[in-house]
């Protein structure tokens, strides 16, 4: 994002248009966003953003004034799970459907708030998936799985996940060496 300027995004949101993308994500910065209105007048490639959020004066104009078709905020940095089920309610009432940013560098929490925000909202559109090793699903028992395209909690408790303490105790934490 710190090497293409905002009327390079514009043109490259007009040039991927014939190949129909499910959403192009995060093409500006969050402090560029008065551009997307740019970009909705030249093309129809739908648009994500919002994996940087942090503030609702980043996601609000966004959605009010339908510039992206999904917004792609984190829980754990926008609030958690009501500030979510509030951005998910005016996605409603706009038109704008979800895709929670939970992959990558995620954890199996905060994927699994994730999925319950998902399974409360109507104003869903598909949720990122991780795929987590087989020795944090024993650490981790309620972990999410994916199977056959599809997403599943637990129903246990809470989120559904718990700690294997014993297991945990095995991978303590160290301190990062410095340099």
């Amino acid at each position: 994002h710190e090497h293409l300027s905002p009327t390079m995004a514009v043109e490259l949101c007009k040039r991927v248009e014939p190949y129909r993308l499910f959403f192009l994500e995060d093409v500006l910065s969050p402090e560029q966003i008065q551009w997307f209105r740019n970009i909705r007048q030249v093309t129809t490639t739908p648009m994500a953003m919002g994996e940087l959020f942090t503030h609702p004066h980043e996601w609000v104009p966004l959605i009010t004034e339908r510039l992206i078709d999904f917004v792609r905020n984190r829980l754990s940095q926008t609030g958690g799970i009501t500030n979510a089920k509030k951005v998910a309610a005016l996605c409603e009432t706009h038109g704008v459907r979800t895709a929670w940013q939970e992959g990558g560098d995620n954890d199996p929490v905060n994927q699994l708030a994730s999925y319950h925000v998902d399974m409360n909202i109507t104003s869903f559109g598909i949720q990122e998936e991780n795929h987590f090793a087989d020795m944090i699903h024993e650490m981790m028992p309620g972990t999410a799985k994916l199977i056959g395209g599809y997403l599943y909690g637990s129903d246990g408790p809470g989120l559904g996940i718990d700690l294997n303490e014993q297991i945990a105790a095995k991978w303590p934490l160290v301190p990062l060496p410095k340099g």
